[in-house]
């Protein structure tokens, strides 16, 4: 174990995990409260159309992959204004992306398979890169909660509230989207897109049944991720078994002891847009 650790590529992953579990828990707390739980799903199908240009032109896959998450983000803000929410436009993004990126892949000649390796991820493949765009949305996303902590609280609880209440709503929505999006493109070299959400979502649903704010769900849903990111990442190691599994069976299982424990009255979304 102490062997493994003096390893560069593993204090590297070690490192990515810890930024990892600074940002990406937050990301969770923001798709839960604009209910756009298929953004996971579209952004997986939109980094593999990313891959695709990349391998046919012959960029970095995963940089084009992460640029086409942002892009397919700012694009679906206007949406975010309509009666049906985001769900149906996710759902035929995705369609197209998956569609889009296949014809890529058969005009560049590249094998279909290549393409979909890049998103099963590797913690202890991270590059010096990948370090760097974790480390910068561990200071933009944790900045930006606490900065505008009150306009994200209205905006989460309500839109038209928010709106009303003077929020740049649809400037904010952009921003939140585009964040959520370059966010999963980051965390998909960790553990691969079918696994990101032990990274996102996972530490952020234990933490909503902890928290009675949205501050408070924030905090622990961090909390809780550098605990499950750390020691999942050690118990990987010491069993010699691929992390990012790990990592998700062990949030997984946290996530459902929280929920053992009896829901609180007040609800964080209720009480975050009171504060």
């Amino acid at each position: 174990m102490i062997e493994l650790l003096e390893l560069a590529a593993v204090q590297r992953a070690g490192f990515a995990l810890l930024l990892g579990a600074v940002a990406l828990p937050i990301i969770g707390v923001v798709i839960i409260g604009l209910d756009i739980m298929p953004v996971r799903f579209a952004m997986m199908h939109i980094a593999l159309l990313g891959i695709a240009v990349g391998l046919l032109t012959g960029l970095d896959p995963l940089l084009c992959a992460v640029v086409a998450c942002g892009l397919s983000g700012a694009g679906l803000t206007p949406l975010a204004r309509s009666s049906t929410g985001l769900s149906g436009a996710m759902g035929l993004l995705m369609s197209l992306a998956i569609a889009a990126a296949l014809l890529v892949l058969s005009i560049s000649g590249v094998n279909a398979s290549t393409a979909f390796e890049l998103l099963w991820g590797s913690i202890l493949a991270t590059r010096t890169g990948d370090v760097i765009l974790l480390g910068v949305l561990a200071v933009v996303v944790p900045g930006l909660f606490l900065w505008r902590r009150r306009q994200l609280a209205l905006l989460l609880h309500d839109r038209e509230l928010a709106a009303c209440s003077g929020v740049r709503v649809d400037r904010l929505t952009l921003v939140l989207l585009v964040l959520v999006a370059v966010a999963i493109a980051g965390a998909i070299r960790l553990t691969g897109a079918l696994l990101v959400d032990a990274l996102t979502l996972l530490p952020a649903l234990a933490a909503r049944r902890l928290a009675q704010s949205l501050t408070a769900m924030a905090l622990w849903a961090v909390g809780i991720g550098v605990v499950v990111n750390l020691a999942g990442f050690a118990l990987a190691l010491a069993l010699d078994q691929p992390p990012g599994p790990v990592l998700v069976l062990l949030a997984g299982a946290f996530a459902l002891a929280v929920h053992l424990i009896p829901e609180r009255r007040t609800t964080a979304w209720q009480s975050a847009s009171s504060h």
